[in-house]
């Protein structure tokens, strides 16, 4: 549902409007999307679920070339794949399903799963939930998957997430959802999963129902271990938009729960979400529950008022300057302080030719004078009181955002991405760098958060990696050196509090001089897509897509690695993926998902989306009619030889320490 801030320029209303919501799959009469009365600046920080999942108008005749696929050569493309599943080694596929045959201007649809997160019993390791924004069905919902042997095979579940109760949509007995996704999930001490659901209306520029609602809702799995879902989900927060204003969306929400037996706040139920509304704001918010999910309490404002936040973008700040903000997490510590961290865009506001102090940045560390600032802030504030009030936000770090797409790469314009290095341009899919965060539960005044950052120490000024601002008509971040072999790159750093989140070693210390979960031996390759958690031992886990394999840098090919630590500083590095994943080629390329998930209550459990299998097609002939009678075909795609779909995969392995 992800994946950037910068500042409101009135350029980009013609430039968003018309090309980044032109289609989630590039089709070319797709129109404008749920959330297009946004303003440009929440467009490019709405959730890539809830934008690039939106839409799929077809306009009638398309051939079978569309959206750049095209039957594999030899034997018509002719295969004896069934896209059922099956493990690749000891990387374990998650959703069950065997694969829908889209037609080719619809390839995701029906088929693609991405967007992951995986949940442990914390009395019984072995009992796992894990769930993913999920297309089987045509559009995108929330679907789980559970496991009772520690994730060595598992079994699909539905969650009946399809209408909720309508009261607070005009007083129906039901409202009907076409879209879900951006799911988490968390369970109680008593062995009750809990599944955090968003859903929303596409409104008539995609359908003929103007309505452009949005909500929240958990579903509860009381005592199944996650077969099966109380019905309807209950309601942390909805907005009625029958009228299909399309002003207001709820957004990319992430749940968590208290399980330390004894805290204050045992088996609390903990919501934060990012809301964009009316007035061009994207504050923070959170809602709990102390009943088992069955009521959410109103919402309580997260992301409050800080000196830190220094440039309110030109939108008005009725919560405090901190008005532009997105991707939050919950998570707890075991003396029950519950932790919220987030990004926020209310820093910089340089463009070409601009600057802040001359330096790049305020440190000035291995900055270079011609460098043009464009770096955004990690906040925190943590609540004591079980989520009614909460601190004033205090700097993690600063972090730089992964480059403008269409810059670099020439798509997806109005989004960043992990550009691959040289003249290829097959990395195209949406990124984004945000925070992750966990509480050592040997030392609970010790607090880890993990983010991205382009510039790093690997990625400095001094081997040609230099910030240049802006691109004013995307808003999307500028460097020097990004398709450059040794330049650029992008870490998963850390920054470490020792006080219970007072401060943060990345509040004083410039992102360029903080640890990182690779070695310089990673030869100055993209991390990205990153998750923390603590095992039982204190050791840090922490998982994140990677190019540091082959020639995967300069292809776009990833894989994955677990990287953990005993001390946040010192890491060691294993390998996870058996073989390297190519580029994506659903939706066009250009949508993979936002974030992928880890958990660690036992060993790790790394979770993510994967490209390796092949896409199916029924095959075509030249004019694009099915050939009869009908059969399998693979094709090939712009960013890769063999078109592929997104399957979700797992393994248990563990955390590898120095």
């Amino acid at each position: 549902m992800r994946r950037l801030g910068l500042p409101i320029l009135a350029i980009v209303a013609v430039v968003l409007g018309a090309v980044a919501w032109a289609g989630g799959a590039g089709d070319p009469a797709a129109k404008a999307q749920p959330g297009t009365s946004l303003t440009p600046l929440q467009q490019r920080l709405m959730s890539g679920f809830a934008s690039r999942a939106l839409e799929e108008r077809t306009a009638p005749g398309l051939a079978p070339r569309v959206q750049g696929m095209r039957q594999a050569p030899g034997a018509v493309g002719s295969t004896s794949e069934t896209g059922c599943p099956a493990n690749r080694g000891a990387n374990v596929r998650v959703n069950q399903n065997c694969l829908n045959l889209s037609d080719p201007d619809l390839q995701g649809r029906g088929q693609a799963q991405n967007e992951t997160a995986i949940a442990q019993d914390p009395n019984r390791p072995a009992r796992m939930v894990a769930s993913q924004n999920d297309y089987r069905r045509g559009d995108g919902g929330c679907y789980t998957a559970y496991s009772s042997n520690g994730g060595r095979a598992w079994t699909d579940s539905t969650p009946p997430m399809g209408f909720t109760r309508g009261a607070s949509f005009g007083g129906f007995p039901r409202q009907y959802w076409q879209a879900g996704g951006d799911t988490s999930l968390a369970w109680d001490t008593k062995g009750n999963a809990y599944l955090s659901c968003q859903v929303f209306m596409r409104g008539t520029t995609v359908s003929n129902n103007p309505d452009q609602s949005s909500a929240f809702y958990v579903f509860r799995s009381t005592g199944s271990g996650g077969a099966s879902w109380n019905f309807p989900g209950r309601p942390v927060a909805e907005h009625n938009d029958l009228a299909g204003k399309g002003t207001v969306l709820l957004d990319k929400q992430y749940m968590t729960i208290d399980t330390t037996e004894g805290s204050r706040f045992q088996d609390r139920i903990y919501v934060t979400w990012t809301l964009f509304d009316a007035d061009g704001t994207s504050y923070i918010f959170g809602a709990y529950s102390r009943d088992y999910g069955e009521h959410f309490s109103s919402p309580k404002l997260i992301s409050g008022d800080s000196m830190l936040c220094s440039n309110p973008r030109g939108v008005p700040t009725p919560q405090g300057r901190c008005n532009t903000n997105q991707f939050s997490q919950p998570f707890t510590g075991p003396d029950g302080t519950l932790y919220v961290v987030w990004d926020n865009y209310n820093v910089t506001d340089a463009g070409p030719g601009e600057g802040d102090e001359g330096d790049g940045g305020d440190f000035g560390t291995n900055a270079a004078p011609q460098a043009v600032d464009n770096r955004q802030q990690v906040l925190l504030a943590k609540s004591t009181d079980g989520g009614n009030s909460f601190s004033a936000p205090v700097k993690v770090a600063d972090f730089y955002e992964l480059p403008d797409c269409l810059t670099y790469q020439g798509d997806d314009a109005g989004r960043s991405c992990v550009p691959e290095k040289g003249e290829t341009t097959n990395s195209i899919f949406r990124a984004t760098n945000y925070p992750s965060g966990a509480v050592d539960p040997t030392d609970g005044r010790t607090v880890v958060v993990t983010l991205g950052s382009y510039i790093n120490r690997h990625s400095n000024e001094g081997n040609g990696c230099v910030p240049q601002g802006i691109n004013p008509a995307t808003l999307g971040p500028l460097y020097d050196g990004v398709k450059t072999a040794g330049a650029c790159n992008n870490d998963i750093v850390i920054s470490r509090s020792t006080n219970a989140g007072q401060s943060f070693t990345g509040g004083s210390t410039d992102v360029r001089e903080l640890p990182a979960t690779r070695a310089l031996d990673a030869r100055s390759a993209d991390q990205f897509w990153q998750w923390a958690a603590f095992d039982p031992r204190g050791h840090l886990a922490v998982s994140y897509y990677d190019r540091a394999y082959g020639d995967d840098e300069t292809t776009g090919f990833s894989d994955i690695s677990l990287s953990g630590s005993r001390n946040g500083s010192d890491f060691a590095t294993t390998r996870v993926t058996s073989s390297s994943m190519p580029p994506p080629t659903q939706f066009s390329g250009t949508f993979y998902g936002d974030y992928s998930g880890l958990s660690a209550a036992d060993v790790a459990h790394p979770f993510w989306m994967d490209t390796r299998d092949p896409n199916l097609f029924v095959c075509r002939d030249s004019a694009g009619s099915v050939t009869l009678p009908p059969s399998v075909c693979t094709a090939s795609a712009p960013q890769a030889k063999v078109a592929n779909y997104q399957n979700v995969y797992t393994q248990a392995l563990s955390v590898p320490v120095p």
